[in-house]
């Protein structure tokens, strides 16, 4: 009598979601975010006039405001040409970031085979690009023609105001996730910015603050983004300082960017 031979059916794969989110990042599908971005913002002037003509208006005042002592122009309008960047990239992201989630686009998006780090990594591109083009504006503008005196290179000036552009995209990303409505993010700005603002060594020295105060500055971006720009200021070479700060300002724009992609949510049906 012959026993019967079994056979062990071989597993059967688990078949992957059609939507499953990409684990790496794609150059085609963050390429394809980047420009579909920034062809929706070409349908909207206002944004662009917000974006890149903001800066140059406040700083072509304050350059005015102070023509009686332009010493004092020269003392605080490099510091300005880091923040104002920062400040009209902040509302922009945020506010277009979060008319996307709340018209249901991003649902969308993020409903395709199309990975948060490609999402988040187009909308730091567009924002980007047009952060380069403010930047440039703003720098020329104050070095050559309202006639900002810095010791140091003007493309290092450049160079910060571009990374505080950058921080100010990340952090209208992160910051839109918790608005529910272009009002809410808005108000973000007081809660975000004005206390960076204020205690960033704009208005007085950040060693005379008390030590409470110093200690919180010590941790906010924009109070490296400013001493970089004052080390350009006073210094004809590129310091270590400079480096130290210009590397930190653009480590908070990545974490931000990281925790801006933690943020978003995939729905599957």
């Amino acid at each position: 009598m012959t026993t019967p031979r079994t056979t062990t059916a071989a597993p059967t794969p688990t078949p992957t979601p059609p939507n499953a989110p990409p684990k790496t990042l794609s150059m085609a599908r963050t390429t394809a975010t980047t420009t579909r971005v920034l062809r929706q913002l070409t349908h909207d002037p206002r944004t662009i006039a917000l974006l890149l003509l903001i800066p140059c208006v406040m700083l072509l005042l304050l350059r005015y405001v102070f023509d009686g002592n332009p010493r004092t122009f020269d003392s605080i309008g490099a510091s300005l040409l880091g923040i104002f960047p920062l400040i009209t990239m902040f509302l922009v992201t945020s506010i277009a970031t979060l008319r996307e989630r709340t018209s249901g686009t991003l649902e969308r998006l993020l409903a395709m085979p199309l990975g948060k780090g490609d999402l988040i990594a187009g909308y730091a591109l567009a924002f980007g690009t047009l952060a380069i083009i403010q930047s440039a504006l703003a720098t020329g503008l104050a070095v050559w023609f309202l006639g900002l005196d810095v010791t140091g290179s003007p493309w290092l000036l450049l160079l910060v105001a571009l990374l505080d552009a950058l921080l100010g995209t990340a952090l209208g990303l992160f910051v839109s996730a918790f608005a529910a409505s272009e009002f809410q993010a808005v108000q973000f700005m007081p809660a975000v910015i004005f206390p960076q603002l204020l205690l960033c060594g704009l208005f007085t020295p950040r060693d005379t603050m008390h030590p409470v105060l110093e200690t919180i500055s010590d941790v906010l971006p924009m109070s490296y983004a400013v001493d970089g720009m004052n080390e350009v200021l006073h210094h004809t070479d590129m310091t270590a300082t400079f480096v130290r700060d210009a590397l930190i300002v653009a480590g908070c724009a990545l974490l931000v960017l990281a925790l801006g992609a933690a943020t978003l949510r995939r729905r599957t049906a």
